[in-house]
């Protein structure tokens, strides 16, 4: 089972990453995860990524991909995954298409969860994440049990940098003009599905996991290959 989960900043991707892969028993490849790891590590790649995340800008597209295809590599992928963050351009998805063809294989199920921009803002101008574990809260929606400190590890939260109204706006403009053509590229492969997600934790995930029930469900004719 290997699934991409495409939506806004702050749009939910990270929880129901988390319910969909401990639901499916599949790794939560997240771009994020794999920045901050490459950010506390202090290699010079990755300074290179800190000095486009501490700025509010995307990480380049040469970066992004290999990193993304090296995880994908490894031992714990091989029976199935959920991509977080990525594809995040056409370029990016053209190239996740070569890699997996590479390996003959494919993906199963893309999913949008689609929000509007003013719940968008407000859900992230409340949010706090752990620095050290990378859990994520929100001061309104999903506090910690404690104030300000993480349930999993008890390190202090903290604000990102880049959860800000202007660079929040603008985050949102970038990924508005770069989704489309993504999604127009899952569409033709008849593998994209569009999820409500103004509503509940719960109500979300129920609308994905029942998807990837009933297509499992198919018998092996009933289901239609990608069209490329």
């Amino acid at each position: 089972m290997k699934i991409i989960l495409l939506g806004t900043p702050g749009g939910g991707k990270g929880t129901q990453a988390k319910l969909i892969c401990d639901c499916f028993n599949i790794p939560h490849i997240s771009t994020g995860d794999i920045f901050r790891g490459k950010i506390t590590s202090g290699t010079p790649e990755g300074r290179e990524i800190s000095a486009y995340t501490s700025k509010g800008q995307l990480v380049p597209d040469r970066i992004t991909i290999a990193l993304v295809e090296e995880r994908l590599e490894k031992e714990d992928c091989q029976e199935g995954f959920l991509l977080d963050g990525f594809p995040r351009d056409k370029k990016q998805a053209q190239a996740l298409d070569l890699f997996m063809n590479k390996k003959s294989e494919q993906i199963n199920y893309v999913f949008l969860i689609d929000v509007p921009k003013e719940i968008i803002v407000d859900r992230i101008l409340g949010r706090r994440v752990c620095p050290k574990c990378g859990e994520s809260y929100h001061i309104k929606y999903n506090p910690p049990k404690i104030s300000a400190t993480c349930d999993v590890c008890t390190t202090a939260l903290i604000h990102r940098a880049d959860d800000q109204e202007e660079i929040i706006l603008e985050r949102l403009d970038i990924y508005n003009q770069t989704t489309q053509p993504i999604l127009e590229f899952y569409e033709k492969k008849a593998i994209l599905h569009k999820i409500k997600g103004d509503s509940g934790i719960h109500e979300i995930f129920s609308q994905i996991s029942e998807i990837i029930e009933k297509e499992q469900k198919k018998a092996p004719w009933e289901m239609s290959p990608p069209r490329l």
